[in-house]
């Protein structure tokens, strides 16, 4: 697998779901990944990535960023509030909005700097207690609660369990989405992209298969 055959892959399923060419944007998730794979798919044009960890980031983007132009850096893993200025400063974008600490953290500091990234409240949708997010019955309140703060709420962003059909947590995420009025929808991972996109993904996160298997650390 490769860079082109996942942007041919995510083609192929717009086109079948009815979406607009290029309305679903590929993150290429590049935790633990060497630097020399990243910058071969940096070398080939892409410039939206994910990564799990601040710290991570914060060794690997800022000398990306001298290379390359137009880098598009979107957080995708738990943030601890403690980080959130660091965060703030490396990405564009933020998925993992799951508390009202966080949010409140991400609203003091949005106004300290004058900036804010995209955020994505993430949602478990499974209900399941080792993972975080918040949970579906209590989503609307959280993304009231969210707006008050006047914090720049895009979409959602969920993890299905991994022994549940997936499709079943993007449609839930997709109603949510749609009762408060949120156009981003981040679901999809590289197992089950496709299905994603067909019930309205606009983000989806793709590591391995562009990457290939992680390397451990």
């Amino acid at each position: 697998m490769s860079l082109s055959d996942i942007q041919d892959r995510i083609a192929k399923a717009e086109a079948i779901a009815g979406r607009t060419a290029g309305s679903v944007k590929l993150i290429a998730v590049s935790k633990v990944q060497p630097d020399a794979r990243v910058r071969a798919v940096l070398d080939e044009g892409h410039r939206c990535f994910g990564e799990n960890r601040v710290q991570e980031a914060a060794g690997k983007w800022p000398d990306f960023r001298k290379n390359f132009d137009g880098i598009d850096l979107h957080l995708i893993g738990p943030l601890q509030t403690n980080k959130a200025r660091q965060a703030m400063e490396l990405a564009q974008a933020i998925h993992t909005l799951d508390r009202p600490k966080l949010a409140k953290t991400l609203a003091r500091l949005a106004q300290e700097m004058g900036h804010c990234p995209d955020l994505f409240i993430q949602v478990n949708t499974g209900e399941e207690e080792q993972k975080a997010g918040v949970l579906p019955r209590d989503a609307d309140e959280f993304i009231a609660e969210c707006r008050g703060l006047d914090l720049p709420v895009k979409g959602l962003m969920c993890i299905p369990p991994v022994d549940e059909a997936p499709s079943l947590h993007f449609a839930l995420l997709a109603k949510i989405a749609a009762r408060n009025d949120l156009t981003g929808l981040s679901m999809g991972m590289s197992g089950d992209f496709e299905q994603a996109i067909a019930l309205g993904a606009t983000h989806v996160r793709v590591g391995s298969a562009i990457f290939g298997e992680r390397v451990s650390q």
